[in-house]
């Protein structure tokens, strides 16, 4: 079963994201068959991905930049670590948190430094899924293939009846087809025709029997379309896989396969270009640990995910893995020449000019944490005490009749005696 939605998205994140995409790969198709007569949605996928990943390139220097200098940084971390590591008071653990900080500070790096990245590129994975599964709402070129057949669908005495039964034969899951209006009507029917597996156009012609010639001419644009090395991005891996089954098609079969583990490849490869991450954080260090976690996880996420959305979505992942691993090849061939010391200098200037102009000086906060500690730490004598005691008990014979300090003078006797 093949399940589809009603036009676009309606969700209030993904929805204007997904919707942005929309307008890009539709401007990308156009541009694709009017400047070269190329009609291919995977092509669009692969420019729109190679896009993203151009725009966000100033974004991914600065994140690259950011673990050569945390890999730089991370013995004085871990000095300031070894030197409170046996500490647990609240000044101590202030104080750590504040030299660590002004090491941060100093290399002006963040510590979400390494996560904008994943943050902006997960809602656009997940809203490119939304386009993909149903490109003819969002992009109107495609739409316009479908329409000429959908006119005459409509045109059909009894249609509806004829739609609601071919929908069940072709295995088409969906959420009901929506006869309210004309055009409410027409969008459904293009959605249900756009998740039609491949014996589902010849169901159609059984279906309408009347209108087999622009049946067949639809379903050949649609394949052109949709086409990938002669997979259907519109389907899954899945659903390929069963109807290459039945229909003892093993190339479609191997074909389908092969997405999910291309997607798997490219992300392993990329990971192994990624900076180390242990050398930035020490094999103990916790960050280091979870960086391990996520290199393992994610290939294997991307892996089984691949196998049950469409292909179209499997194919933005392997375009982006595969250019991701061309610019971080060259990145870590500049990273390398560095001069990290010119760097850590202008850091070093920023900050100072900060606290310049904040009225914060570098001795204010040494300079308060000693005078904190100093006075948390400073025992008081036995001398002190028992002088304090000797005031309090002089000033307490002092006092008037009928205060308080003198019924707690009688109570403090009372007890007193019944204590001896």
């Amino acid at each position: 079963m093949t399940e589809i939605i009603l036009t676009q998205y309606p969700g209030k994140i993904l929805g204007p994201i997904a919707k942005l995409i929309g307008y890009i790969m539709d401007g990308l198709y156009t541009f694709l068959n009017s400047a070269f007569g190329i009609q291919n949605i995977a092509l669009c996928i692969i420019l729109f991905t190679l896009i993203l990943y151009i725009l966000m390139l100033p974004l991914t220097y600065k994140q690259q930049k950011f673990s050569r200098l945390s890999q730089e940084m991370q013995p004085e971390i871990n000095a300031i670590r070894e030197k409170y590591k046996n500490k647990k008071d609240q000044v101590s653990m202030q104080k750590m948190n504040e030299e660590t900080q002004m090491v941060y500070q100093k290399y002006g790096v963040s510590t979400m430094g390494s996560c904008v990245q994943l943050l902006i590129n997960f809602p656009i994975m997940l809203a490119m899924y939304q386009v993909v599964r149903n490109i003819p709402a969002y992009v109107s070129s495609v739409k316009a293939v479908y329409t000429p057949l959908v006119d005459k669908i409509m045109g059909v005495d009894g249609y509806q009846d004829i739609m609601t039964s071919f929908v069940k034969e072709a295995g088409v899951k969906t959420v009901g087809l929506n006869y309210e209006n004309a055009a409410t009507t027409a969008n459904s029917i293009i959605d249900v025709l756009y998740a039609l597996p491949g014996q589902g156009w010849e169901i159609l012609k059984d279906s309408f029997t009347g209108l087999t010639d622009i049946i067949s001419s639809v379903e050949a644009s649609v394949t052109h379309f949709n086409n990938f090395l002669g997979i259907n991005i519109a389907n899954s891996p899945v659903n390929l896989i069963g109807t290459g089954w039945e229909n003892k098609d093993f190339i479609l079969i191997i074909g389908a396969i092969l997405i999910p583990l291309a997607s798997y490849g490219s992300q392993v490869l990329n990971i192994k270009l990624m900076p180390n991450a242990s050398a930035a954080g020490g094999e103990n260090d916790a960050m280091a640990r979870q960086m391990k976690t996520m290199n393992t996880v994610l290939p294997l996420f991307s892996l089984f995910m691949v196998f049950s959305v469409p292909v179209g979505v499997g194919i933005y992942w392997i375009a982006g893995s595969v250019i991701r691993f061309i610019q971080q090849f060259f990145l870590n061939k500049y990273m390398k020449n560095l001069d990290l010391e010119v760097i850590i200098e202008k850091n070093k200037e920023k900050v100072k000019k900060r606290k310049e102009k904040q009225g914060i000086y570098e001795n204010q906060i040494a300079n308060a944490a000693r005078i904190n500690t100093r006075k948390i730490a400073e025992p008081v004598s036995t001398e002190e005490k028992e002088e304090k005691i000797r005031r309090t008990e002089e000033y307490a014979k002092t006092a008037r009749k009928g205060s308080l300090l003198e019924k707690a003078n009688m109570v403090k006797e009372f007890n007193e005696r019944n204590n001896k």
